[in-house]
């Protein structure tokens, strides 16, 4: 994509954890950024425009995208925040899997759309965050994995939609890149590297995938499973909880 300062990039979830490296990383190539947050006290990274808006409720998208009315075209999206709560077969949750629809599928959905109703032609780019563990999935996080899935065929149906429209949309599927749930520093480091290839996945190789997204303009319908080969091993509980 050209241009510099010229384009802009919506990131949900902007200011803290991955978000915030990917906000950071676009700031450094050039891009206007809005990072979306939640709430109207949450930091961004210098040089991002904040857009607040709840996820799970049903006018996130026009909220954020009002906020990029004042700026150069929006050429990325990128759908990064996610609920993240456990729940599981036996003990499922209606409230849980609700609020993870709302905020992992249907909020990207809505943005999704409401990129498509602003677009005026040029080229733009979806990329949806995913989660290695639908290559090779296991029973915990029940709502979120299901959630997921959903992303991923809400992909899937966007990029046959919208590809005659120069709108690409493309996925990345990491592993485990920062501490989970309730793992501490040592927990977390003895799980990181658990794959064939005994590397830990890092931000900075998730940062490297949406560059490549961003440069490879005839991508579309594909997601980068950013794993050492974790999905090869059939992994029968989520990796947090296999440090023994």
């Amino acid at each position: 994509m050209s241009g510099t300062n010229d384009r802009t990039a919506i990131v949900t979830g902007g200011g803290k954890r991955v978000g915030r490296t990917v906000v950071e990383a676009l700031l450094a190539d050039n891009w206007t950024v809005i990072a979306h947050v939640h709430h109207a006290e949450d930091e961004v990274p210098a040089g991002a425009i904040p857009a607040v808006a709840a996820l799970d409720r049903p006018d996130c998208a026009a909220r954020i995208f009002a906020v990029a009315e004042r700026y150069p075209p929006v050429r990325l999206l990128v759908n990064n925040a996610a609920r993240f709560a456990p729940d599981s077969l036996g003990q499922a949750s209606a409230d849980e899997f609700h609020d993870h629809m709302a905020v992992n599928a249907r909020a990207p959905m809505l943005l999704i759309d409401e990129l498509v109703r602003r677009h005026r032609g040029g080229e733009a780019l979806v990329v949806n965050l995913l989660d290695a563990k639908l290559a090779a999935p296991n029973p915990d996080y029940l709502s979120y994995t299901l959630s997921k899935y959903a992303l991923a065929g809400l992909g899937e149906v966007a990029a046959r939609a919208l590809a005659g429209r120069g709108i690409r949309v493309n996925a990345i599927a990491p592993a485990l890149m920062l501490p989970s749930g309730d793992q501490d520093d040592a927990a977390f480091a003895k799980v990181h590297a658990l794959n064939p290839l005994k590397i830990g996945v890092e931000v900075s190789d998730l940062v490297a995938a949406l560059r490549h997204l961003i440069d490879s303009q005839t991508m579309t319908g594909q997601t980068l499973v950013l794993d050492g080969g974790q999905r090869f091993m059939a992994m029968a509980r989520d990796v947090q909880f296999l440090e023994d």
